[in-house]
């Protein structure tokens, strides 16, 4: 089994930032909403904050809040792993829940690199291997069935074109 770029350690964690800052902004805006604003309770006019007599918590929840995105993103760059065997591409990842994906060469439609602002900034790419029959198996997310993220531009390149090469190998196979 291979596993994916080391950079991909920084790549899971700005991810996992960006999601829960999304997280925290939806939460500011309803706790806004019904706790009103500068932590005052619309219910009685007084200051709910129960850690205010604390200096710098914030601070504190922040390091806590880095550290645990860290260690959650080293360990999805540790458990995310994947090969080419003799007849599909397999892959494994997940943390507390693992996932066994197999996708037979003879499944595979097209082969894409995609590299989002932060995978270039890094040198990384995001390889997605669209199947035959993906969007039927109910995933109506849009996302390809196969999907690798964090890998160097030059193994996602080539990558692409040895499961090119195999897939038309196994379908020319199948005439």
């Amino acid at each position: 089994m291979q596993k994916l770029d080391p950079k991909a350690v920084w790549l899971f964690f700005i991810q996992s930032l960006m999601g829960w800052l999304i997280l925290f902004l939806v939460g500011s805006f309803f706790g806004g909403f019904l706790f009103g604003t500068e932590g005052e309770n619309w219910f009685n006019g007084q200051r709910i904050d129960p850690l205010l007599p604390l200096p710098g918590w914030r601070l504190i929840l922040l390091v806590v809040f880095l550290a645990i995105s860290f260690i959650w993103a080293k360990l999805s760059y540790y458990f995310y792993r994947y090969e080419l065997t003799d007849d599909s591409v397999r892959k494994e990842l997940g943390i507390i829940s693992k996932k066994y994906v197999s996708i037979p060469y003879d499944r595979i439609q097209n082969v894409d690199i995609h590299r989002s602002l932060f995978s270039r900034l890094l040198g990384l790419s995001d390889l997605q291997i669209q199947t035959a029959g993906a969007h039927m198996s109910g995933d109506r997310s849009g996302a390809s069935e196969g999907r690798l993220p964090g890998l160097s531009k030059d193994v996602a390149e080539a990558l692409r074109n040895e499961l090119i090469k195999r897939a038309q190998r196994q379908k020319g196979q199948g005439l």
